[in-house]
């Protein structure tokens, strides 16, 4: 299989006015491999795709598709799903569909009937990002990159589009996918964590984490113990009956609980827990 990358950013960077929305960033696809891009909203990670497709051109650094600068000719081995999902509304699936075939030269004949004939604009929200996904699929691009193709999705349907995408991935597609589902960013093969519009972590699940922990508190009055550490600037998660506090806040934890009866321990941070402790690093 080819390694060479489908889309690099070079030290991209974005301004629009004063504003930096993505600062500095370097980014690489490469077939087969699912990218997830991980980040709260206003992180950049919608510019920064805008960029990779060459809809934006970067304020400083360079994009390549394919080994080569952004063209219109380039973009038919891209299959590119936007947060809007780029369908019209007014048009039933297969009308959609055989407009996208149309335009990219796929065979017109093809047709699935796996639709309902009605205007896509009647559909479940769930069933429309169905009809969106097989649109960027049928034409077979080399590059799928996907802007929280899952959002507002109940699971079943969620797990349903991730099938998808590791089918597509397998096949030897590279995959990039933006996405706020830490479940969803824990199937991707590497991730690429944004905060404030710079990288704050790359690689594998595994090197995200890097042996970060928390401490678990466990106390008979866990409402009471998770009111005083509020007052005291924490945010504690209540999981089951135990609350789970980043692993500095221990001497604090230990110091406004003094005086009463509990256990501490700690245990392997959660993909959430580091997101939110890496984002927070930037703020």
């Amino acid at each position: 299989m080819m390694t060479e990358p489908l889309a690099e950013g070079l030290h991209v960077t974005r301004r629009f006015g004063a504003a930096v929305a993505v600062r500095d960033v370097s980014v690489t696809v490469r077939p087969g491999e699912v990218l997830g891009l991980l980040g709260a909203n206003g992180a950049g990670k919608t510019t920064l795709l805008r960029m990779l497709l060459g809809l934006l051109p970067p304020s400083e650094g360079a994009v390549r598709l394919f080994g080569r600068g952004p063209s219109l000719a380039l973009r038919r081995h891209i299959g590119y799903m936007p947060q809007g999902m780029g369908l019209y509304e007014d048009l039933t699936p297969e009308e959609n569909l055989r407009f996208a075939r149309a335009v990219f030269g796929v065979d017109l004949s093809l047709r699935r009937n796996e639709f309902p004939d009605v205007p896509v604009g009647a559909l479940p929200l769930g069933l429309q990002r169905r009809v969106a996904f097989r649109q960027v699929l049928q034409h077979r691009p080399r590059l799928l990159v996907l802007d929280e193709p899952t959002s507002g999705v109940d699971p079943l349907m969620r797990a349903r589009l991730w099938q998808e995408v590791r089918a597509a991935a397998d096949q030897g597609a590279g995959v990039l996918i933006t996405t706020h589902h830490m479940e969803e960013a824990e199937q991707c093969d590497r991730l690429v964590v944004m905060a404030d519009g710079r990288v704050v972590a790359e690689g594998g699940l595994e090197e995200i984490l890097a042996g970060e922990e928390v401490v678990l508190v466990e106390i008979a009055d866990w409402a009471q113990a998770m009111t005083l550490l509020e007052t005291a600037g924490y945010e504690p998660a209540l999981v089951g009956r135990s609350l789970r506090l980043a692993a500095s806040a221990e001497p604090e934890v230990r110091r406004v609980l003094s005086g009463q009866e509990f256990q501490i321990r700690r245990a392997p941070a959660t993909l959430e827990e580091r997101f939110v402790a890496l984002a927070a690093r930037r703020s």
